[in-house]
């Protein structure tokens, strides 16, 4: 029986093979690279971050997910806010190469990119691991829902094992 790693991968090969997610169009992109991939150049807080993209700097909110705030005046900082913002900073240091895969809507009222953020060296899909760890919870807004079960399944088992802000948190 494969272990869950390897269902959730094929599954993202067959939604990627069925068009679902369309890789975010960078335009001119060099050969080397593959569609849809970028660079981070900086991580803004747990559910956004920085990427240059054919040496244009876009904003991209992962979708599917939620992180705690880091800042949230008056009152300061989420609780796990923090811990999400640094467990991101740990995955995408600036450098990184991502691939950025989209949903139906392709930006949201701040005109950041929506998409689904993964890892070039390592196919690690940042939005689920967010929830996997529990530093992030879904959330599902219409029409970008293609992963919304895959990330509900991750956010029950996070909570199950009593990760992550689903400890610390009340």
């Amino acid at each position: 029986m494969p272990s869950g790693r390897v269902v959730i991968l094929l599954a993202l090969i067959m939604l990627a093979l069925a068009g679902a997610c369309a890789p975010v169009d960078p335009g001119g992109v060099a050969e080397s690279r593959r569609p849809g991939e970028a660079v981070v150049t900086r991580v803004v807080d747990g559910d956004t971050v920085e990427v240059d993209i054919d040496g244009r700097r876009e904003s991209v909110r992962l979708i599917g997910i939620d992180t705690p705030e880091i800042a949230h005046p008056p009152d300061g900082a989420e609780c796990f806010g923090p811990e999400a913002s640094a467990y991101v900073h740990d995955l995408l240091p600036p450098g990184t190469r991502v691939v950025l895969a989209r949903d139906v809507e392709s930006r949201d009222a701040y005109d950041r990119l929506l998409a689904y953020v993964t890892r070039v060296d390592d196919d690690l899909l940042v939005n689920l691991a967010l929830v996997e760890a529990g530093y992030a919870e879904i959330l599902a807004i219409e029409p970008n829902t293609v992963h919304a079960p895959l990330f509900a399944g991750a956010e029950a088992d996070a909570r199950a094992r009593g990760v992550g802000l689903w400890s610390a948190c009340t």
